[in-house]
């Protein structure tokens, strides 16, 4: 495995990653999978707490105060070994902690040299660093209200929305994963680091770009009111349907030959004399005739209950009919495993053939408790012996707090 580890593309790369909330630890386990040695910086606090961050994979943990002298200055130590840090607080808090990028990468207007001017310094805030919403408080939904296109989701009454996947995650912890490579990349020509501001709004917003570009031109894949266009809830051939054992399943068949293909599985799982109650039978002829969708609508849901969803699987399967089951968490992790190297555990991907993911080969054989989850500074003693920190300096880091209380401590 250390043969493999040497062939990852980012292999060498040192990341220093204040602990944080779900999209900084999907931008470190991102940059963990395919090589760098990441550094999880954890507040101190009773030994043997491992905490809810299960996208801890592959990395270190440094239980330690940056707040007290001995501790800031192992911390800084740190971040001028390393070529990318990830700060995922709220704009000001690194300011306060003199660990601000002014400290690494300089400040020109200020004639301050910087401590590592090849550092990546990447900032990931939920609301845009500057703005009316900037020192708020938000979550996933919150960021993803002001994009525009949660405004566009289907829903009943209401939009719907994708957990908390499209700020977070997309917009956020992918986001700042590509802008830190983006800018390792083109530190590979200057020599020089810089900051990369990421937040959840803007990132989202761009992610969307093909709905909100279509939705100002007017365009039918998105209609004027929620609902009613081509993608977005509106059109009966693009949907979720219920079936009798109240599974779903998905029906996207957009072209006009792949909906000739659904209607006749369709039409031929379902009783020769079904209909609705006036009589009315789906068509291949109806998929452009908006004034029938309301009709087609009813006509599917209908059918789709007729049998459970295992059966209309079996219909739609290896046709280019554009429909299939929604699987359960377990059933999706049994298909992973049997069409790649997946399973229970998401394998990382993009898929490199030549320089694959490490953790690919682990992944599925690993103790989930163990891969996932991160004592806090289970790795401090380890980590500061690779600093050189001596035996008097460890000392004043205990008696200053900086590496928390001893359970004996905390029981006091």
């Amino acid at each position: 495995m250390a043969e493999s580890k040497a062939r990852l593309p980012l292999t060498g790369i040192k990341v220093i990653e204040f602990a944080g909330l779900a999209p900084g630890p999907m931008a470190g386990m991102i940059l963990a999978d395919f090589g760098a040695e990441v550094v999880r910086v954890d507040r101190p606090s009773v030994p043997g707490v491992t905490g809810s961050d299960v996208l801890a994979r592959g990395k270190r943990s440094i239980a330690i105060d940056p707040k007290t002298r001995s501790g800031y200055a192992v911390v800084r130590t740190l971040v001028e070994q390393a070529d990318v840090l990830i700060d995922p607080f709220r704009p000001g808090v690194m300011e306060r902690l003199r660990l601000g990028p002014e400290i690494f990468l300089g400040d020109e207007k200020a004639a301050q040299k910087g401590a590592n001017k090849r550092l990546v310094y990447a900032r990931l805030a939920g609301f845009p660093r500057t703005g009316p919403h900037k020192d708020m408080a938000g979550h996933d939904l919150n960021y993803l209200a002001l994009t525009g296109v949660l405004s566009m989701f289907p829903g009943e009454g209401k939009p719907g929305f994708p957990l908390n996947l499209l700020a977070d995650f997309a917009g956020g912890g992918l986001t700042c994963a590509m802008g830190i490579l983006l800018a390792l990349f083109e530190r590979s020509r200057s020599d020089l680091g810089q900051v990369v501001n990421t937040d959840m709004v803007s990132g989202a917003r761009y992610l969307s770009t093909f709905p909100l570009l279509l939705s100002q031109l007017r365009w039918p894949h998105f209609g004027e009111q929620r609902a009613t266009g081509l993608l977005d809830g509106g059109a009966p051939f693009y949907g979720v349907y219920t079936c009798a054992d109240g599974q779903w399943m998905t029906v996207a068949c957009l072209e006009s030959q792949f909906f000739r293909t659904f209607v006749q599985r369709f039409l031929g799982a379902l009783p020769a004399s079904f209909a609705l109650d006036d009589g009315w039978r789906l068509s291949e002829d109806h998929q452009t005739e908006v004034d029938a969708w309301p009709r087609m609508k009813e006509f599917i849901e209908r059918g789709f209950k007729l049998h459970p969803r295992d059966y209309w699987t079996k219909v739609f399967h290896g046709t280019d009919a554009c429909a299939v089951p929604v699987l359960t968490v377990q059933e999706a992790a049994a298909l992973a495993s049997e069409s790649s190297q997946g399973g229970p555990i998401p394998v990382p991907h993009p898929d490199l053939r030549r320089t694959p993911s490490q953790s690919a080969y682990q992944l599925q054989t690993s103790d989930l408790s163990q891969s996932a989850l991160l004592e806090r500074g289970a790795h401090t003693e380890e980590i500061l012996s690779e600093l050189g920190v001596s035996p008097v300096e460890r000392k004043a880091l205990r008696n200053e707090g900086a590496l928390g209380r001893s359970t004996a401590e905390s029981k006091l």
